[in-house]
């Protein structure tokens, strides 16, 4: 490791070598996991990501608290003053707490003293920042006359709205465990309890206690790791009171999944993120209360996102507004929100559904949420990050270096590290082998130490290879999962289905003699007195296959999705000299598997003949043969920005085809607000109808009641004498509204701006194109203006000139 000295603090530049992670056993569970410590991964695809972890995301987040004032906060908190302006977001602290729990899991296979004193020196910030009483949140005690504008005039006034002070707590606690089982001390656990005990006594149904819930969950899951640990049971039923009085207090809405009782829910709804964590709470209170209200309605949440709100990615949450769920089959795919935090509490809900019911096919939705809508969130070097991770784009899609919010980030360097973790289970003697990749492990079972060496280079091949290292023989029974794309589920339900006839089989051997086992929830059991020396070869077929969705699903009408093994492919514009969203498939696709160890970090591309479509000149629809190459989807986004697609028309009904060029095509765009999104303005790509969300939009928010405009500085001079315009609103619930008035201007030959004569009246019609025909003129620039009503401001989809 290379450490330098910064403002007073040892601040980790860099690291080296492979290390993971370990995490307390939830032995309240049916099925108990692996301890982490007992895994190490020898595996080069999830050793590279191990890798950049270790060596990039954790000493970048570290470094990005102290430039952004994270470790700050807590110096002024433990020095406060009335002086001090509370900036930022008011979770800021977790993010510390965030990157202090994946450093830590790195911690527990590859010790390293360097880290633990730069660790230890910001535990002591932060201890120093906490009040005598436990409670805990800088956002408030650096200057309690003038707190965060989010955090209320007192503690817990608006804890169900933006404070985040319980989940604050609830990052705080995650953090603490994973710090104090890497390092046995408890000097972060102490905190954390702490503060879990400030809360514990002001929170409550007793009298002189407040009823609140969290406004943001993760408070509850956290709760129930803490009892695990200290097995106090004050804080389980603290969980458990955060679960029971949501719907019942002050908040009552879907956003927060407050919207009623949860044991009266049975629809996933809201900010995908605070409820992914909320029903990974909910899985945690049912086993270790065992409360069977909360096991059914926890498994009708999960049927109804399965069966209607989970993209073929594995990720959850399909629109931006309010980073939430959409209605039943609401899947688009350009605007697809898929932020990187819910497919990460999509994979914490899996996997205790699966410790709670022992069914694989909560892996089967844990590993295409894994390999695909989860690691995309994060760049194969571990420096760039996505916020929302969408299955389609016209290059306004690119990962950032760091987020103000920095959530995501924050996110995935605590949850790459702890991938080690999810191996294996154990219940009596039964072993599960849950995921495949390359490790050695020391598993207990029943007292007993069960060495297991696994090789395998999957998710390129599906050849598998587990040797018995244990010393003299054992009994046990091993369970190995099948997975569902083997046994021709896409997922565990009709929401996808694979559209080829082809039949993969699997096969398993010891010693190299076949074996017949049965199958018992999706586990292929050989039950048997094992040896050192014994070997189990698995060999799963794995072959490109062709995916439909349900039909309900409207942006995936007509199209296909393909995938090989757990790996969803996708087309980027790097590897094919056309645009791929005007690509189209064949009817009977036949694909060519092709090994490419120097790109992107190794990868299996897939080759497959196709056609374009376009209009030429003259307005006729033509098509062209083309060879299509599909790359892995956690792949794109890593050459530059272009076109990339997942969901690919075999339907004519489906296509796009191109479009040729326009005097816009090429145009240079200015205007007085400019934004990423302002290339959407002639990008050709119109919504269906006034909702419609799925393509990109240009606004000026949070610009409201001002005159803004946009031009178009043409290569040479055009005549042009026709504008369409359609504008884009949010209403009721947004900030945008079509605009009071709007007015095209052309620049005359002295360079003055000058009005066209219009044939016809400036409309400002939502939901469809305003036209305006004017006499014609010759220019090199034409200029849109346009005035918003008052109190919101204006936005377009597009801006057509002819």
């Amino acid at each position: 490791m290379i450490y330098t000295m910064k403002k007073g603090l040892i601040i980790l530049l860099a690291g080296a070598g492979l290390s993971l992670n370990a995490q307390v056993a939830d032995e309240g569970y049916p099925i108990s996991p692996v301890p982490f410590t007992a895994v190490k991964v020898t595996d080069h695809f999830w050793g590279q990501r191990l890798k950049a972890s270790r060596e990039v995301t954790i000493p970048l987040a570290f470094s990005k608290c102290e430039e952004t004032g994270r470790y700050t906060n807590f110096v002024k908190a433990a020095n406060p003053s009335a002086e001090y302006k509370v900036e930022g977001y008011s979770f800021d602290d977790t993010d510390v707490y965030k990157t202090i729990e994946g450093a830590s899991y790195l911690l527990q296979t590859y010790p390293d003293k360097k880290m633990v004193n730069y660790i230890d020196s910001i535990l002591t910030l932060v201890e120093a920042a906490q009040e005598a009483d436990g409670y805990l949140y800088t956002a408030r005690t650096m200057n309690p006359d003038h707190p965060h504008e989010w955090a209320g005039s007192k503690r817990w006034e608006k804890v169900e709205d933006l404070s985040h002070e319980f989940y604050n707590l609830g990052h705080l606690i995650e953090g603490a465990i994973a710090h104090y089982q890497a390092t046995k001390d408890k000097k972060f656990l102490n905190i954390a309890i702490r503060y879990a005990d400030c809360v514990c006594r002001e929170i409550g149904d007793e009298p002189g206690k407040q009823v609140r819930v969290p406004g943001h969950q993760i408070a509850e899951m956290a709760l129930a790791k803490l009892y695990l640990v200290t097995k106090d049971k004050k804080y389980l039923n603290l969980a458990k009171f955060f679960l029971d009085k949501r719907g019942y207090t002050e908040r009552r809405d879907e956003y927060s999944q407050a919207h009623k009782p949860l044991l009266e829910q049975d629809e996933a709804v809201g900010h995908a993120v605070r409820a992914a964590y909320m029903y990974s709470g909910m899985a945690d209170v049912a086993a270790l209360t065992g409360d069977t209200g909360y096991v059914r309605a926890i498994d009708a949440i999960w049927d109804n996102v399965v069966t209607k709100k989970l993209y073929i990615t594995g990720g959850i949450g399909a629109t931006n507004q309010g980073e939430a769920f959409g209605k039943n089959y609401e899947l688009p795919n350009m605007s697809a929100y898929c932020e990187t935090c819910a497919a990460i509490g999509n994979v914490y809900w899996n996997y205790r559904l699966f410790l709670l019911h022992g069914e694989s096919k909560y892996y089967d939705v844990l590993e295409r949420t894994l390999y695909n809508g989860l690691i995309s969130g994060v760049s194969l070097d571990g420096g760039g990050f996505f916020y929302p991770n969408p299955l389609e784009s016209i290059g306004q899609h690119q990962r950032q270096p760091w987020f103000g919010c920095a959530c995501c980030p924050s996110n995935i360097c605590r949850f790459i590290p702890s991938v080690p973790g999810y191996i294996y289970a154990v219940h009596d003697k039964d072993v599960y082998v849950n995921l495949y990749m390359s490790n050695t492990s020391e598993i207990d079972v029943k007292g007993k130490a069960l060495k297991l060496i696994q090789t395998t280079e999957y998710p390129w091949n599906g050849n598998v290879k587990i040797d018995i290292a244990s010393r003299g023989s054992q009994e046990f029974t091993l369970k190995l999962r099948v997975p569902g794309w083997v046994k021709g589920d896409v997922v565990p339900s009709d929401l996808y289905r694979y559209a080829d006839q082809k039949k993969l089989s699997y096969s398993v051997k010891v010693n190299g003699t076949p074996v017949d086992g049965a199958i018992d929830k999706g586990y292929f059991i050989i039950d048997r007195k094992w040896k050192k020396g014994d070997r189990v070869e698995i060999h799963f077929d794995m072959e490109p296959r062709v995916v439909k969705a349900h039909p309900n699903v409207e942006a995936d009408r007509g199209k296909v999705s393909v995938e090989r093994g757990p790996i969803v492919y996708c087309a980027e514009w790097p590897d094919n000299d056309f645009s791929v969203l005007s690509a189209f498939m064949n009817r009977k696709p036949e694909f060519s598997v092709i090994d490419k160890p120097d790109v992107l970090s190794g990868i299996k591309e897939l080759e497959t003949d196709a056609q374009t479509l376009g209009y030429d000149e003259k307005g006729r629809l033509f098509t062209k043969d083309v060879k299509l190459t599909l790359i892995p989807y956690y792949a794109w986004a890593h050459r530059g920005a272009g076109e990339m697609a997942v969901w690919l028309p075999m339907d004519l009904s489906a296509g796009r085809p191109t479009m040729p060029p326009t005097v816009t095509t090429n145009a240079k765009i200015t205007g007085s607000h400019l934004g990423s999104a302002v290339s959407s303005i002639n990008d050709g790509l119109l919504p269906k109808d006034e909702n419609d969300r799925s393509v990109p939009y240009y606004h000026v928010w949070p610009k409201e009641g001002t005159t803004e405009w946009l031009a178009y500085e043409f290569e040479k001079t055009e005549e042009v004498s026709f504008t369409s315009v359609f504008w884009y609103d949010d209403g009721p619930w947004g900030g945008c509204r079509v605009p009071e008035s709007w007015t095209i201007y052309y620049k005359d030959s002295t360079g003055a701006w000058k009005p066209v004569e219009n044939q016809g009246s400036y409309k400002t019609v939502k939901g469809q194109p305003n036209e305006v025909s004017f006499t014609p003129v010759t220019t090199k620039a034409l200029k849109l203006e346009f005035k918003s009503a008052p109190k919101y401001a204006s936005g377009l989809f597009e801006w057509l000139v002819e």
